[in-house]
C-alpha cells in the first residue's frame, strides 16, 4: 500500500475558506485531520462541511495550536503507520496543497528530517509578520549557531515516525512551533527548507497570533536557551574583576591564574545547576551528568587560564579584553557539547549511567 500523506490541520474560529482547503487536499489524495481547537458555536456549519472531507477532532475549549497540533498527531499515531507523511497547513488558506505537495515528497525521501514550506517575505508581506520572522531568525541562529530562513511557517512535513518526539517538545500554543526547531537543533534531526508562495490573504487579517502575548511565549523559549550561560558569564567576569582587584599584590601571572580559577569554579557550579534544571530539563543521571559536566569545566578552565595568559601575557592585550575574547570562545564550546553529549534531548537517567 502506497503511504499515506496526512493533512494535519488546527483551526480556531475558521472561515469557510477551510472548506475549500480541505476539499483540494482531499481531490489531490491526502487524508484529513482538522482539530477545532475550541471554536465558538458559530463556526460549527463549517466544521460539518469538514467533515465530509476527513476526521475533525474538538477541543471543548481553546487550548492552543501548540496543543491542537499535539492532538492531532496523538490521533495519527495511533491511526496511521509510521512510513506515513504527515504536513501541517494553517487553516486559513495561506499554504497552497501545491506546496504542501511538493515538502511532502522531499519528506518522504528523507524521514528523519523535518521540512519546512519557506517564505520569501519579501513582497507584499504585512511588516508585522516581515519583522517578527527576521528577529526571530537572528536570534535562532544566534542562539543555535543554525541558519533558518522562516522559523516561523506553519507548513511543515515530517515522517509520522517522528510523532514521539514531536509530542515530548513543550508548549501548548504558539511557542511549541518555534520548541520544535529548538529541539531539532538540541537533537540533531535536520531541518530542512523548501521555497513557497507567499500568500496572505487580506493582510493576515485572520491569523490569531497576539503580537505581545504570543511573541513573548516565542521569545522567551529562545532567550531561555541562552540565558543561563549569560548569566553565568556575568559572575564568571564580575568574580574574576573583584579577585584580580583584591590579588593584584601577588603579580600578574599569579593573579590571573587564582581569579580566573576561583571565577569559574562558582560560575560553573551555576551554570551546570541552571543547565540541567532550567534549560535542558535534563533526565539524566544527576552524579553522571556532573562528572561529565565537570570533565568539560576543567578542561575549559585549564584552556580557558592558558588562552587567557597567553593573550594577556604574550600578547600584551589588557586582562579584561582579554577575557572577554577568552569567554566567547569558550562559551560556544561549552555550549555545544552540553548541547550534544551532557544534556542531550532524550537521554535517561538510565543511559546517562551507562555511559
Amino acid at each position: 500500500m502506497h503511504p499515506f500523506w496526512i493533512a494535519l490541520i488546527p483551526a480556531y474560529q475558521p472561515t469557510e475558506q477551510l472548506i475549500s482547503l480541505v476539499q483540494e487536499a482531499k481531490s489531490k489524495g491526502f487524508q484529513i485531520v482538522v482539530i477545532d481547537d475550541g471554536s465558538n458555536p458559530s463556526t460549527n456549519d463549517i466544521f460539518a462541511s469538514t467533515a465530509r472531507f476527513g476526521t475533525v477532532l474538538r477541543h471543548v475549549e481553546n487550548m492552543g495550536k501548540g496543543q491542537a497540533i499535539k492532538t492531532g498527531l496523538s490521533f495519527i499515531q495511533s491511526q496511521y503507520p509510521t512510513d506515513s507523511t504527515v504536513v501541517t497547513l494553517d487553516a486559513d488558506g495561506q499554504h497552497r496543497i501545491a506546496d504542501a505537495q511538493k515538502i511532502c515528497k522531499i519528506a518522504q525521501n528523507h524521514p528523519d528530517a523535518i521540512v519546512l514550506g519557506s517564505r520569501k517575505l519579501k513582497e507584499n508581506v504585512p511588516l508585522r509578520s516581515r519583522f517578527g520572522n527576521t528577529v526571530t531568525r537572528l536570534v535562532y541562529r544566534i542562539s543555535t549557531g543554525q541558519r533558518i530562513w522562516d522559523t516561523q511557517t506553519g507548513l511543515r512535513a515530517f515522517s509520522a515516525k517522528l510523532i514521539p518526539q514531536l509530542l515530548a517538545v513543550p508548549g501548548n500554543r504558539y511557542e511549541y512551533e518555534m520548541n520544535v526547531l529548538l529541539t531539532c537543533s538540541r537533537t540533531g534531526i535536520p531541518v530542512l527548507e523548501e521555497e513557497i508562495d507567499t500568500i496572505y490573504i487580506d493582510n493576515n487579517a485572520s491569523s490569531h497570533f497576539d503580537t505581545v502575548k504570543d511573541s513573548w511565549r516565542v521569545y522567551k523559549e529562545i532567550l531561555k536557551f541562552s540565558a543561563a550561560s549569560l548569566i553565568s558569564f556575568f559572575v564568571d567576569y564580575g568574580l574574576y574583576s573583584l579577585l584580580t582587584i583584591c590579588t593584584s599584590g601577588l603579580g600578574n601571572i599569579s593573579s590571573i591564574l587564582i581569579s580566573n580559577v576561583g571565577a569559574r569554579i562558582v560560575s560553573a557550579s551555576i551554570n551546570y545547576t541552571l543547565n540541567r534544571k532550567l534549560v535542558f530539563q535534563s533526565k539524566a543521571h544527576i552524579v553522571h551528568s556532573a562528572v561529565q559536566y565537570a570533565i568539560l569545566a576543567g578542561f575549559i578552565l585549564v584552556g580557558n587560564t592558558l588562552v587567557l595568559s597567553f593573550l594577556s601575557d604574550l600578547l600584551g592585550i589588557n586582562r579584561y579584553a582579554a577575557k572577554l575574547i577568552t569567554e566567547l570562545f569558550f562559551f560556544v564550546m561549552s555550549w555545544l557539547v552540553q548541547r550534544k553529549v551532557i544534556f542531550r534531548e532524550g537521554k535517561s537517567a538510565e543511559e546517562s549511567q551507562r555511559n
